[in-house]
Protein backbone atom coordinates (compact mmCIF):
# COMPACT_ATOMS: atom_id res chain seq x y z
CA UNK A 1 0.00 0.00 0.00
CA UNK A 2 2.97 2.29 0.76
CA UNK A 3 4.55 1.56 -2.66
CA UNK A 4 1.29 2.72 -4.40
CA UNK A 5 0.85 5.49 -2.18
CA UNK A 6 4.65 6.57 -2.95
CA UNK A 7 3.95 6.00 -6.80
CA UNK A 8 1.62 8.20 -6.86
CA UNK A 9 3.21 10.71 -4.87
CA UNK A 10 6.04 10.18 -7.12
CA UNK A 11 4.03 10.66 -10.44
CA UNK A 12 2.37 13.87 -9.13
CA UNK A 13 5.72 15.11 -8.74
CA UNK A 14 5.97 14.69 -12.44
CA UNK A 15 2.84 15.68 -13.42
CA UNK A 16 2.25 18.76 -11.88
CA UNK A 17 5.26 20.38 -13.46
CA UNK A 18 4.36 18.70 -17.11
CA UNK A 19 0.62 19.70 -16.37
CA UNK A 20 1.99 23.12 -15.69
CA UNK A 21 4.46 23.55 -18.97
CA UNK A 22 1.76 21.52 -21.15
CA UNK A 23 -1.31 24.81 -20.13
CA UNK A 24 1.46 27.30 -20.22
CA UNK A 25 2.52 26.16 -24.08
CA UNK A 26 -1.96 25.82 -24.61
CA UNK A 27 -1.46 29.50 -23.63
CA UNK A 28 1.01 30.53 -26.10
CA UNK A 29 -0.16 28.50 -28.84
CA UNK A 30 -4.30 29.96 -28.29
CA UNK A 31 -2.87 33.55 -28.11
CA UNK A 32 -0.81 33.07 -31.81
CA UNK A 33 -3.71 31.43 -33.20
CA UNK A 34 -5.76 34.65 -31.26
CA UNK A 35 -2.46 37.11 -32.53
CA UNK A 36 -2.90 35.50 -36.27
CA UNK A 37 -6.36 35.21 -36.58
CA UNK A 38 -8.30 37.37 -34.14
CA UNK A 39 -11.76 37.46 -32.88
CA UNK A 40 -14.50 38.91 -35.07
CA UNK A 41 -14.06 43.03 -34.57
CA UNK A 42 -18.44 42.81 -35.00
CA UNK A 43 -18.89 40.65 -31.83
CA UNK A 44 -16.21 41.20 -29.73
CA UNK A 45 -17.60 45.24 -30.19
CA UNK A 46 -21.22 44.04 -28.66
CA UNK A 47 -21.50 46.02 -24.98
CA UNK A 48 -23.21 43.21 -22.62
CA UNK A 49 -26.78 44.17 -21.75
CA UNK A 50 -26.67 46.57 -19.28
CA UNK A 51 -30.14 45.53 -17.51
CA UNK A 52 -28.72 42.03 -17.22
CA UNK A 53 -25.84 42.88 -16.18
CA UNK A 54 -26.94 45.25 -13.01
CA UNK A 55 -29.64 42.28 -12.29
CA UNK A 56 -27.06 39.52 -12.17
CA UNK A 57 -24.70 41.66 -9.86
CA UNK A 58 -27.75 42.46 -7.54
CA UNK A 59 -28.59 38.36 -7.84
CA UNK A 60 -24.96 37.26 -6.72
CA UNK A 61 -25.23 40.09 -3.91
CA UNK A 62 -28.51 38.51 -2.50
CA UNK A 63 -26.84 35.06 -3.27
CA UNK A 64 -23.70 35.87 -0.81
CA UNK A 65 -26.77 37.17 1.97
CA UNK A 66 -27.15 40.81 1.28
CA UNK A 67 -30.66 42.28 1.48
CA UNK A 68 -30.14 43.66 -1.69
CA UNK A 69 -33.43 45.32 -3.67
CA UNK A 70 -33.27 45.05 -7.43
CA UNK A 71 -35.27 46.98 -9.54
CA UNK A 72 -32.85 45.99 -12.26
CA UNK A 73 -35.19 43.48 -14.77
CA UNK A 74 -37.81 43.94 -16.49
CA UNK A 75 -39.55 40.81 -15.65
CA UNK A 76 -43.07 40.30 -13.85
CA UNK A 77 -42.55 38.82 -10.35
CA UNK A 78 -46.03 36.41 -11.21
CA UNK A 79 -46.34 32.93 -12.35
CA UNK A 80 -47.50 32.14 -15.44
CA UNK A 81 -50.93 31.83 -15.61
CA UNK A 82 -52.20 28.31 -14.77
CA UNK A 83 -53.79 27.79 -17.83
CA UNK A 84 -51.04 28.52 -20.02
CA UNK A 85 -49.04 26.14 -17.71
CA UNK A 86 -51.21 23.22 -18.19
CA UNK A 87 -51.27 23.51 -21.68
CA UNK A 88 -47.98 23.02 -22.24
CA UNK A 89 -47.76 20.08 -19.81
CA UNK A 90 -50.22 18.51 -21.88
CA UNK A 91 -47.94 19.10 -24.90
CA UNK A 92 -45.93 17.13 -23.51
CA UNK A 93 -47.40 13.81 -23.46
CA UNK A 94 -48.20 14.81 -27.57
CA UNK A 95 -45.16 12.79 -29.50
CA UNK A 96 -45.95 14.94 -32.31
CA UNK A 97 -44.38 18.23 -30.10
CA UNK A 98 -41.40 16.17 -29.84
CA UNK A 99 -40.08 16.66 -33.77
CA UNK A 100 -39.19 19.20 -35.76
CA UNK A 101 -42.15 21.87 -36.31
CA UNK A 102 -41.98 24.64 -39.45
CA UNK A 103 -39.30 27.23 -38.56
CA UNK A 104 -41.96 30.38 -38.86
CA UNK A 105 -44.26 28.72 -36.18
CA UNK A 106 -47.23 26.01 -35.41
CA UNK A 107 -49.95 26.98 -38.17
CA UNK A 108 -52.03 27.03 -34.77
CA UNK A 109 -49.91 29.79 -32.92
CA UNK A 110 -49.25 31.88 -35.90
CA UNK A 111 -53.26 31.80 -36.54
CA UNK A 112 -53.58 33.04 -32.89
CA UNK A 113 -51.02 36.15 -33.77
CA UNK A 114 -53.05 36.90 -36.64
CA UNK A 115 -56.11 37.42 -34.52
CA UNK A 116 -54.14 39.38 -31.71
CA UNK A 117 -52.84 41.35 -34.89
CA UNK A 118 -56.07 42.26 -35.84
CA UNK A 119 -58.00 42.54 -32.62
CA UNK A 120 -54.94 45.42 -30.38
CA UNK A 121 -52.88 46.27 -33.52
CA UNK A 122 -55.52 46.90 -35.85
CA UNK A 123 -54.41 44.89 -38.65
CA UNK A 124 -55.38 42.68 -40.92
CA UNK A 125 -52.73 39.65 -41.96
CA UNK A 126 -52.21 36.34 -43.00
CA UNK A 127 -50.22 33.48 -41.45
CA UNK A 128 -47.59 34.18 -43.89
CA UNK A 129 -47.09 37.47 -42.65
CA UNK A 130 -46.34 35.78 -39.22
CA UNK A 131 -42.81 34.18 -38.19
CA UNK A 132 -42.47 33.00 -34.80
CA UNK A 133 -39.56 33.71 -32.60
CA UNK A 134 -37.18 32.56 -30.21
CA UNK A 135 -38.40 35.56 -27.59
CA UNK A 136 -38.66 38.90 -28.67
CA UNK A 137 -34.97 39.68 -28.63
CA UNK A 138 -34.78 37.35 -31.47
CA UNK A 139 -37.73 39.21 -33.34
CA UNK A 140 -35.61 42.62 -33.21
CA UNK A 141 -32.44 41.07 -34.49
CA UNK A 142 -33.92 39.65 -37.42
CA UNK A 143 -35.73 42.56 -38.24
CA UNK A 144 -32.51 44.81 -38.60
CA UNK A 145 -31.15 42.10 -40.45
CA UNK A 146 -33.46 41.80 -42.62
CA UNK A 147 -34.16 45.74 -43.60
CA UNK A 148 -30.27 46.60 -43.46
CA UNK A 149 -27.36 47.02 -45.54
CA UNK A 150 -24.06 47.95 -44.72
CA UNK A 151 -24.22 52.37 -43.84
CA UNK A 152 -27.89 52.23 -43.60
CA UNK A 153 -28.95 54.58 -41.14
CA UNK A 154 -31.61 54.13 -37.72
CA UNK A 155 -33.29 56.36 -36.19
CA UNK A 156 -32.91 55.11 -32.49
CA UNK A 157 -35.33 57.62 -30.20
CA UNK A 158 -33.48 57.93 -26.81
CA UNK A 159 -33.74 56.68 -23.99
CA UNK A 160 -34.20 53.50 -26.01
CA UNK A 161 -33.98 49.69 -24.68
CA UNK A 162 -30.36 48.61 -24.72
CA UNK A 163 -30.38 46.19 -27.12
CA UNK A 164 -31.04 48.14 -30.34
CA UNK A 165 -27.84 49.65 -31.14
CA UNK A 166 -26.02 46.70 -30.92
CA UNK A 167 -28.77 44.34 -33.05
CA UNK A 168 -28.49 47.59 -35.36
CA UNK A 169 -24.57 47.04 -35.35
CA UNK A 170 -25.02 43.65 -35.74
CA UNK A 171 -26.66 44.29 -38.82
CA UNK A 172 -23.72 46.57 -39.87
CA UNK A 173 -26.11 49.87 -39.52
CA UNK A 174 -25.42 52.75 -37.90
CA UNK A 175 -27.80 53.90 -35.06
CA UNK A 176 -28.62 57.96 -35.24
CA UNK A 177 -30.08 58.66 -31.56
CA UNK A 178 -32.73 60.79 -31.16
CA UNK A 179 -33.24 62.05 -27.70
CA UNK A 180 -36.32 63.74 -25.79
CA UNK A 181 -35.88 64.39 -22.37
CA UNK A 182 -38.66 64.13 -19.23
CA UNK A 183 -39.54 67.72 -20.43
CA UNK A 184 -41.24 65.98 -23.52
CA UNK A 185 -42.47 63.01 -21.69
CA UNK A 186 -39.66 61.19 -23.35
CA UNK A 187 -41.64 61.59 -26.48
CA UNK A 188 -39.59 62.09 -30.11
CA UNK A 189 -41.59 64.52 -32.14
CA UNK A 190 -41.69 64.74 -35.89
CA UNK A 191 -39.60 67.47 -35.93
CA UNK A 192 -36.58 65.80 -34.15
CA UNK A 193 -37.20 62.81 -36.55
CA UNK A 194 -37.10 65.14 -39.59
CA UNK A 195 -33.48 67.13 -38.34
CA UNK A 196 -32.10 63.49 -37.55
CA UNK A 197 -33.09 62.26 -41.52
CA UNK A 198 -30.56 61.79 -44.50
CA UNK A 199 -30.26 60.24 -47.74
CA UNK A 200 -29.03 56.91 -45.70
CA UNK A 201 -32.27 57.20 -43.48
CA UNK A 202 -33.36 53.20 -43.94
CA UNK A 203 -35.21 52.58 -40.52
CA UNK A 204 -37.46 54.49 -37.73
CA UNK A 205 -37.88 52.29 -34.10
CA UNK A 206 -40.60 53.26 -32.66
CA UNK A 207 -42.07 51.79 -29.34
CA UNK A 208 -44.81 52.85 -27.60
CA UNK A 209 -45.42 51.67 -24.72
CA UNK A 210 -41.36 52.45 -23.93
CA UNK A 211 -39.01 50.34 -22.40
CA UNK A 212 -37.61 52.17 -21.09
CA UNK A 213 -39.74 55.34 -19.96
CA UNK A 214 -43.26 53.81 -19.95
CA UNK A 215 -43.99 56.68 -21.92
CA UNK A 216 -46.74 56.22 -24.66
CA UNK A 217 -47.88 58.28 -27.74
CA UNK A 218 -50.93 59.84 -27.95
CA UNK A 219 -53.03 58.72 -30.89
CA UNK A 220 -52.16 61.86 -33.23
CA UNK A 221 -48.57 61.97 -32.26
CA UNK A 222 -48.40 58.24 -33.34
CA UNK A 223 -50.40 59.37 -36.83
CA UNK A 224 -48.18 62.49 -37.34
CA UNK A 225 -44.71 60.33 -36.91
CA UNK A 226 -47.13 57.78 -39.24
CA UNK A 227 -47.13 60.19 -41.92
CA UNK A 228 -43.58 61.38 -42.00
CA UNK A 229 -42.67 57.86 -42.54
CA UNK A 230 -44.68 57.30 -45.09
CA UNK A 231 -43.78 60.14 -46.71
CA UNK A 232 -40.11 59.81 -46.62
CA UNK A 233 -39.86 55.76 -47.34
CA UNK A 234 -38.72 55.26 -43.91
CA UNK A 235 -39.20 51.58 -43.11
CA UNK A 236 -40.49 51.11 -39.41
CA UNK A 237 -39.91 48.95 -36.99
CA UNK A 238 -42.37 48.62 -34.02
CA UNK A 239 -41.78 47.11 -31.00
CA UNK A 240 -45.35 46.04 -29.24
CA UNK A 241 -44.63 43.86 -26.37
CA UNK A 242 -45.86 46.17 -23.94
CA UNK A 243 -48.87 47.27 -25.66
CA UNK A 244 -51.50 45.45 -23.08
CA UNK A 245 -49.68 47.40 -20.22
CA UNK A 246 -51.33 50.62 -20.36
CA UNK A 247 -53.11 52.46 -17.51
CA UNK A 248 -55.59 55.34 -16.63
CA UNK A 249 -57.67 54.44 -19.60
CA UNK A 250 -54.63 55.07 -22.12
CA UNK A 251 -54.61 53.07 -24.79
CA UNK A 252 -51.59 52.22 -27.29
CA UNK A 253 -52.31 52.70 -30.59
CA UNK A 254 -50.62 50.87 -32.92
CA UNK A 255 -48.79 53.15 -35.46
CA UNK A 256 -50.12 50.33 -38.34
CA UNK A 257 -53.53 51.16 -37.25
CA UNK A 258 -53.18 55.64 -37.09
CA UNK A 259 -52.24 55.29 -40.30
CA UNK A 260 -53.17 52.22 -42.04
CA UNK A 261 -50.83 52.69 -44.94
CA UNK A 262 -47.77 52.73 -43.53
CA UNK A 263 -48.10 48.33 -42.71
CA UNK A 264 -46.12 47.98 -46.28
CA UNK A 265 -43.07 49.30 -44.43
CA UNK A 266 -43.72 48.27 -41.07
CA UNK A 267 -42.62 45.45 -38.76
CA UNK A 268 -44.14 44.64 -35.78
CA UNK A 269 -42.45 42.89 -33.25
CA UNK A 270 -44.15 41.49 -30.28
CA UNK A 271 -44.54 38.52 -27.67
CA UNK A 272 -46.13 36.50 -24.71
CA UNK A 273 -43.49 37.33 -21.98
CA UNK A 274 -44.61 40.72 -20.51
CA UNK A 275 -48.24 40.73 -20.66
CA UNK A 276 -48.68 36.69 -19.25
CA UNK A 277 -45.47 36.47 -17.34
CA UNK A 278 -43.87 34.09 -19.35
CA UNK A 279 -40.00 35.31 -19.66
CA UNK A 280 -38.21 32.18 -19.67
CA UNK A 281 -40.84 30.53 -22.49
CA UNK A 282 -39.29 32.37 -25.13
CA UNK A 283 -42.20 33.29 -27.65
CA UNK A 284 -41.89 36.06 -29.67
CA UNK A 285 -43.09 37.28 -33.08
CA UNK A 286 -42.75 39.54 -36.46
CA UNK A 287 -45.31 40.56 -38.52
CA UNK A 288 -44.86 42.62 -41.62
CA UNK A 289 -45.17 42.47 -45.67
CA UNK A 290 -44.69 39.23 -46.64
CA UNK A 291 -41.23 39.53 -48.80
CA UNK A 292 -39.85 41.07 -45.47
CA UNK A 293 -41.13 38.70 -43.48
CA UNK A 294 -40.14 35.24 -46.20
CA UNK A 295 -36.75 36.55 -45.84
CA UNK A 296 -36.86 36.64 -41.78
CA UNK A 297 -38.28 32.43 -42.19
CA UNK A 298 -35.23 31.70 -44.38
CA UNK A 299 -32.73 33.54 -42.18
CA UNK A 300 -34.38 31.60 -38.74
CA UNK A 301 -34.07 28.54 -40.62
CA UNK A 302 -30.66 28.36 -40.49
CA UNK A 303 -30.59 30.44 -37.74
CA UNK A 304 -32.69 28.10 -34.83
CA UNK A 305 -34.95 26.47 -36.72
CA UNK A 306 -38.12 26.37 -34.71
CA UNK A 307 -39.04 27.62 -31.25
CA UNK A 308 -40.06 25.31 -28.71
CA UNK A 309 -43.08 23.03 -29.54
CA UNK A 310 -44.24 22.62 -26.03
CA UNK A 311 -43.29 26.80 -25.83
CA UNK A 312 -45.39 27.47 -28.34
CA UNK A 313 -48.88 25.70 -26.93
CA UNK A 314 -48.29 27.52 -24.15
CA UNK A 315 -48.80 30.37 -26.14
CA UNK A 316 -51.55 29.64 -28.34
CA UNK A 317 -53.10 29.19 -24.66
CA UNK A 318 -52.11 32.14 -23.40
CA UNK A 319 -53.03 34.32 -26.59
CA UNK A 320 -56.94 32.63 -26.53
CA UNK A 321 -57.71 31.61 -23.33
CA UNK A 322 -58.68 33.33 -20.35
CA UNK A 323 -57.55 36.69 -19.85
CA UNK A 324 -58.72 36.88 -16.23
CA UNK A 325 -54.70 36.88 -14.92
CA UNK A 326 -53.46 39.10 -17.52
CA UNK A 327 -55.84 41.70 -16.20
CA UNK A 328 -54.81 40.99 -12.79
CA UNK A 329 -50.81 41.37 -13.27
CA UNK A 330 -52.17 45.04 -14.93
CA UNK A 331 -53.63 46.27 -12.21
CA UNK A 332 -51.14 44.75 -9.94
CA UNK A 333 -48.59 46.71 -11.67
CA UNK A 334 -51.19 49.92 -11.63
CA UNK A 335 -50.86 49.98 -8.29
CA UNK A 336 -47.03 49.55 -7.87
CA UNK A 337 -46.49 52.32 -10.63
CA UNK A 338 -48.57 54.76 -8.45
CA UNK A 339 -46.75 53.79 -5.10
CA UNK A 340 -43.12 54.07 -6.84
CA UNK A 341 -44.35 57.51 -8.66
CA UNK A 342 -45.39 58.94 -5.23
CA UNK A 343 -42.47 57.71 -3.23
CA UNK A 344 -39.48 58.83 -5.36
CA UNK A 345 -41.14 62.12 -6.19
CA UNK A 346 -40.45 62.67 -2.54
CA UNK A 347 -36.91 62.65 -2.84
CA UNK A 348 -35.84 66.22 -3.44
CA UNK A 349 -33.52 66.84 -7.11
CA UNK A 350 -35.45 64.11 -8.57
CA UNK A 351 -38.25 64.22 -11.53
CA UNK A 352 -40.57 61.94 -12.01
CA UNK A 353 -42.62 61.55 -15.07
CA UNK A 354 -45.99 59.70 -14.39
CA UNK A 355 -45.40 56.02 -17.18
CA UNK A 356 -48.78 55.37 -19.06
CA UNK A 357 -47.58 51.90 -19.88
CA UNK A 358 -45.08 49.06 -19.23
CA UNK A 359 -43.36 48.51 -15.88
CA UNK A 360 -40.58 50.90 -15.61
CA UNK A 361 -40.61 54.36 -13.98
CA UNK A 362 -37.71 56.52 -15.36
CA UNK A 363 -36.74 59.69 -13.19
CA UNK A 364 -34.63 62.38 -14.04
CA UNK A 365 -32.17 62.75 -11.52
CA UNK A 366 -30.24 65.35 -12.46
CA UNK A 367 -31.10 67.69 -9.02
CA UNK A 368 -28.88 64.67 -7.37
CA UNK A 369 -25.51 65.19 -9.92
CA UNK A 370 -22.74 67.48 -9.41
CA UNK A 371 -22.64 67.10 -5.67
CA UNK A 372 -21.11 64.50 -2.79
CA UNK A 373 -22.88 62.45 -1.30
CA UNK A 374 -21.33 60.09 1.62
CA UNK A 375 -18.16 61.78 0.54
CA UNK A 376 -18.29 60.94 -2.62
CA UNK A 377 -18.20 63.28 -5.36
CA UNK A 378 -21.22 61.99 -7.96
CA UNK A 379 -21.58 63.62 -11.44
CA UNK A 380 -23.40 60.82 -13.47
CA UNK A 381 -25.89 58.26 -13.20
CA UNK A 382 -23.97 55.70 -13.60
CA UNK A 383 -21.81 56.72 -10.72
CA UNK A 384 -25.21 57.45 -8.92
CA UNK A 385 -26.16 53.65 -9.52
CA UNK A 386 -23.36 52.43 -7.97
CA UNK A 387 -23.46 54.29 -4.83
CA UNK A 388 -26.57 53.54 -4.60
CA UNK A 389 -25.99 49.60 -4.49
CA UNK A 390 -23.06 50.45 -2.16
CA UNK A 391 -24.79 52.42 0.25
CA UNK A 392 -28.72 51.44 0.32
CA UNK A 393 -28.12 47.76 -1.42
CA UNK A 394 -30.68 48.91 -3.88
CA UNK A 395 -29.85 48.10 -7.79
CA UNK A 396 -31.31 50.45 -10.32
CA UNK A 397 -30.09 50.70 -14.20
CA UNK A 398 -28.54 54.03 -14.95
CA UNK A 399 -29.17 56.52 -17.97
CA UNK A 400 -26.07 55.69 -19.60
CA UNK A 401 -27.56 51.94 -20.74
CA UNK A 402 -30.24 53.82 -22.63
CA UNK A 403 -28.70 57.18 -23.84
CA UNK A 404 -27.90 60.23 -22.05
CA UNK A 405 -26.60 60.29 -18.49
CA UNK A 406 -28.75 61.76 -15.82
CA UNK A 407 -31.52 59.29 -15.46
CA UNK A 408 -32.26 56.00 -13.82
CA UNK A 409 -34.94 53.30 -14.65
CA UNK A 410 -36.47 51.43 -12.22
CA UNK A 411 -38.76 48.17 -12.84
CA UNK A 412 -41.51 47.83 -10.89
CA UNK A 413 -42.14 44.29 -11.28
CA UNK A 414 -41.69 43.37 -7.85
CA UNK A 415 -43.46 43.00 -4.87
CA UNK A 416 -45.28 45.99 -3.10
CA UNK A 417 -43.54 45.25 0.41
CA UNK A 418 -40.02 45.42 -1.57
CA UNK A 419 -40.86 48.37 -3.79
CA UNK A 420 -42.06 50.44 -0.79
CA UNK A 421 -38.67 49.23 1.07
CA UNK A 422 -36.20 50.23 -1.77
CA UNK A 423 -37.83 53.71 -2.30
CA UNK A 424 -37.74 54.11 1.29
CA UNK A 425 -34.15 53.67 1.45
CA UNK A 426 -33.46 55.84 -1.55
CA UNK A 427 -35.40 58.46 0.56
CA UNK A 428 -33.57 58.09 3.59
CA UNK A 429 -30.15 57.71 1.13
CA UNK A 430 -30.79 61.55 -0.04
CA UNK A 431 -32.40 62.92 3.15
Amino acid sequence: MRRVRANRASFSRVADPLCRARGSARAKYAKRVTERAPLSQKITAIAESATLKVDAKAKALKAEGRPVISYAAGEPDFSTPANVVEAAQAALADPANYRYSPAAGLPALKQAIVEKTKRDSGLEVEPNQVVVTNGGKQAVYQAFQVLLNPGDEVLLPAPYWTTYPEAIQLADGTPVEVFAGADQEYKVTVEQLEAARTPKTKVLVFVSPSNPTGSVYTPEETAAIARWALEHGVWIITDEIYQNLTYDGVRAVSIVEAVPEVAQQTLLLNGVAKTYAMTGWRVGWMVGPVDAIKAAANLQSHLTSNVNNVAQRGAIEALTGQQDSAEEFRQAFDRRRKLIVEELSKIEGVTVPTPQGAFYVYPDVQGLLGREWGGRQINTSLELADYILDEAEVAVVPGEAFGPSGYLRLSYALGEDQLLEGVQRLQRLFA
